[in-house]
């Protein structure tokens, strides 16, 4: 195998860049780490907790491994794995075959992995993206010898992290201890040591505020917390109340869960990031502490300003309130939790500007956040995401970047490159000048289903980062909105936490998919070599978010070729053309323009024609059969795309035969995606609705949830009747009853008044459509009706079918007209 013939060439590499890294790090850091080592789980535990990932994974095969830990002077000083052939295979029916040595129960998993996937062929992914294929680990007795005897694998950089702060929101808000005990087995076993641990604050965050020294009342509370399914925005303080109140019930099972979440991931020597106080406060401080200085934040997405909703309370940090706050939050954490691995996520500002960019202000600001963490644990290190450098670039320039970063002692805080593989910070602040960071792929915005990478740049790009003069890299990451999705990015971005230079992913993607399907076939290998040259090759520079058609329909008003200077209608349109997109918001008005588009569409349809010519081979995996309805509704997605702009085009040219034909066409198109994706279990939405619906206790409680499941997938946040959410269709998803019930009926009213201003040679009536829309979405999040939660159907015919059904107008989309007889 390609990856071994390397692994000696790697030692003396990896001396150089030992020398060149360990320059980065300093003496308070280093004793962090030293005393977060020294504090973990014993090795016995460790052992038995790795132990029962194996043992959960491969039930039959407990035996054949011995997991144990070693020391990292066994491995040179670093966190490291080793596998090696057991002395005892061989000797005796039963006997181990193979022995994984590792500095942590992570590492015991990781090299399970790692031998697993190189040996063995295995692919292991989440069960919402095919799941695991393990048919390819041999019989008891049987399992493939080491060459040499025995590999060791160093971690070339210590962390290995995961999460973003509204991942808890997208993916994991109606997760109970059932899912989460796998999701914590496939971080182990991806190496991940470094996760966030955030479930459940809002209950510390009550016993915190309802204490002596706060008195706040659980009504005043309810104005602060938001609702399950936006928790993570009232965290950061974008938002207020909305979808709320929380039940106690609620607080009380979150609470609950956390406690396990947080034992477990230190069992196997895992290091749970915790949440730290950033300055939030609930709009009830003001009246119980007249005196506080305290600011109220500007609007963030609300329509008309809704102040029930917006313009959160942040306390001022020279206010001796701060540092009370912040350190009774801490310790009630570390009382309900048993202690703490010193590591705590904060961000004040994000998507939030400071007051002032007065670079003294902000010093003084970090420099009390800190001292908020130190002051409950001395030992405290400030973990920060890093996302306000990116998505707010002109405010945070060299001067405020390093009055914020240089505001904690050097060593006692780590940033999250948090957008690296798109849009780097590092690179242009020299490192974040000076400052220990992690080099993270943020790779998905809303946890949209839509196919999209960067693989070249996950395999170079911590490498070049790590060995670049001046590195203070210590680790790497994961940080998507939300997963479930792109099992290929994630496999790949894992795997490089263990790399120390960069990875030949054309060889690595022909693996990829004899891994992933557990068989190796002609088809599969040309489509996967297609598909990394073009949709997971995306060089663009664009933040990706899918705002294809069907999943968010544009909301702008079409133009036709029309004089409105000669026309007696524009007396009564005042003084605003609505015919121009001057009046539009800067959103609406990107979603006039086609929506983004890095590959040839025709290369994606061509690399599904191949994975669909292996089908007789690959039928029984799992893994391809998603990935094949994946690619399929890829395809369609970007078809529905053009057929639209046709449609625009069409009614521009006040051609209304050939836009209603077209129109007939898509929605027809829209139908057969929900056909497709209701074939197959990982595409539905009725799991995503029983499984908020299943937490509650009581009636409203259900009602509640499921309003929140309902909302954050559609219009996000508040609107009026005739004004939809900046946010709407942020958290779209693609999934089957989602398509048939909101976007088909979504589409179909909009061309409803496409047709009717061509009929009537009026004006498209822009508010009717709206309204509409939008009573449309009012009434669906309401509503209670059931959705399957098994799927119907072959997905591989299905997907067979429509392949064969639209291949014309995927093929000719210059001239979609001519093929639409087939079709109709």
């Amino acid at each position: 195998m390609a990856v071994f013939k390397t692994l000696k060439s790697w030692f003396f590499f990896y001396l150089l860049f030992l020398v060149t890294f360990s320059e980065c790090f300093v003496p308070e850091y280093e004793a962090v780490l030293n005393k977060i080592d020294s504090e973990r789980a014993s090795a016995p535990t460790q052992e038995q907790a790795a132990q029962d990932v194996l043992a959960r994974l491969l039930p039959n095969h407990v035996s054949s491994f011995e997991l144990r830990i070693i020391t990292k002077d066994n491995c040179g000083g670093k966190s490291c794995f080793q596998i090696e052939n057991h002395p005892s295979s061989g000797l005796h029916k039963g006997a181990p075959e193979i022995r994984i040595l590792g500095t942590t129960g992570v590492e015991l998993c990781a090299g399970l992995h790692w031998y697993l996937k190189h040996w063995c062929g295995v692919h292991i992914s989440w069960d919402k993206t095919g799941g695991a294929q393990l048919n390819t680990v041999q019989r008891l007795g049987f399992l493939p010898r080491v060459p040499d005897g025995t590999l060791t694998i160093q971690r070339p950089v210590e962390w290995n992290y995961y999460q973003n702060v509204v991942t808890a929101s997208y993916s994991y808000v109606w997760w109970t201890w059932e899912r989460w005990e796998k999701e914590i087995d496939w971080m182990a076993l991806q190496g991940i040591n470094l996760p966030l641990a955030f479930t459940g604050q809002e209950a510390i965050w009550q016993k915190v505020f309802q204490s002596e020294a706060f008195n706040l009342t659980k009504a005043e509370l309810d104005d602060y917390f938001g609702g399950p399914a936006f928790l993570a925005w009232a965290r950061m303080g974008n938002l207020k109340r909305w979808g709320g109140p929380l039940p106690q019930t609620w607080l009380d099972q979150q609470l609950h869960l956390q406690i396990k979440i947080l034992r477990r991931m230190r069992e196997l020597g895992m290091t749970p990031v915790l949440p730290a106080f950033a300055g939030n406060v609930p709009a009830a401080i003001t009246k119980k502490f007249p005196s506080a200085k305290v600011t109220r934040l500007g609007e963030w997405n609300t329509v008309d300003g809704d102040m029930r909703y917006c313009c959160t309370f942040l306390l001022d940090p020279n206010d001796p309130l701060f540092v009370d706050i912040g350190k009774a939050f801490i310790l009630q954490q570390i009382k309900e939790y048993g202690g703490t691995q010193h590591i705590y996520n904060c961000d004040t500002f994000n998507e939030n500007q400071p007051p002032t960019d007065d670079p003294s202000y902000i010093s003084a600001l970090g420099a009390i956040v800190y001292k908020a963490m130190n002051a409950a644990d001395e030992d405290a290190i400030w973990l920060m995401q890093g996302w306000l450098f990116s998505s707010d670039d002109q405010f945070w320039k060299p001067p405020q970047m390093k009055a914020l970063l240089h505001s904690v002692p050097v060593g006692k805080m780590v940033v999250l490159d948090l957008f690296a593989e798109v849009k780097p910070i590092w690179s242009r602040s020299d490192h974040f000048y000076g400052i220990p960071y992690i080099w993270c792929m943020l790779h998905n915005f809303g946890g949209n289903l839509e196919m999209y990478g960067l693989l070249d740049v996950v395999g170079s790009g911590p490498i070049e980062a790590a060995t670049s003069p001046n590195s203070t890299m210590v680790g790497v990451g994961m940080c998507m909105e939300g997963i479930e999705q792109n099992p290929v990015v994630y496999d790949l971005m894992a795997e490089m936490a263990f790399h120390n230079s960069t990875v030949d992913v054309k060889n690595w993607i022909e693996t990829y998919a004899r891994r992933r399907y557990g068989e190796s076939t002609a088809g599969a290998r040309i489509a996967w070599k297609m598909l990394h040259q073009s949709i997971y090759n995306c060089s663009d520079g664009i933040a990706d978010h899918n705002g294809d058609v069907i999943v968010e329909f544009p909301d702008y008003i079409p133009k036709r070729l029309v004089s409105l200077s000669r026309d007696p209608l524009r007396k009564r349109l005042g003084a605003i053309d609505i015919f121009s997109e001057s009046h539009l918001s800067s959103r609406q008005q990107l979603l006039v323009h086609p929506q983004h588009m890095w590959y040839s569409p025709q290369d994606a349809a061509e690399a599904l024609q191949y994975l669909l010519a292996s089908a007789d081979a690959l039928s029984f995996s799992k893994p391809y059969r998603y990935d094949v309805v994946d690619l399929t509704r890829q395809v369609l997605s970007k078809l529905a795309n053009q057929l639209h702009a046709q449609i625009m085009e069409e009614y521009r040219l006040s051609n209304f035969e050939k836009m209603n034909n077209s129109s007939q066409i898509l929605l027809e198109l829209i139908s057969d995606m929900d056909e497709l994706l209701g074939a197959s279990e990982e595409f539905l939405l009725g799991p995503w609705l029983e499984s908020a619906k299943a937490l509650a206790t009581t009636d409203d409680e259900k009602k509640l949830y499921e309003w929140n499941a309902r909302t954050q997938i559609t219009m996000w946040f508040d609107n009026t009747p005739d004004k939809p959410s900046p946010l709407h269709d942020y958290g779209n998803k693609m999934w089957s009853g989602l398509t048939r019930d909101y976007y088909l009926p979504r589409a179909s009213i909009y061309i409803k008044y496409l047709k009717q201003s061509l009929h009537t040679n009026t004006p498209f009536a822009f508010q009717e459509w709206r309204r509409e829309w939008i009573a449309l979405t009012d009434d669906w999040q309401a509503a209670s009706n059931l959705y399957p939660t098994t799927a119907t159907g072959d997905s591989l015919e299905i997907a067979t079918t429509l392949y064969e059904k639209y291949a014309d107008l995927i093929v000719n989309t210059r001239d979609l007209q001519l093929a639409s007889k087939k079709v109709m």
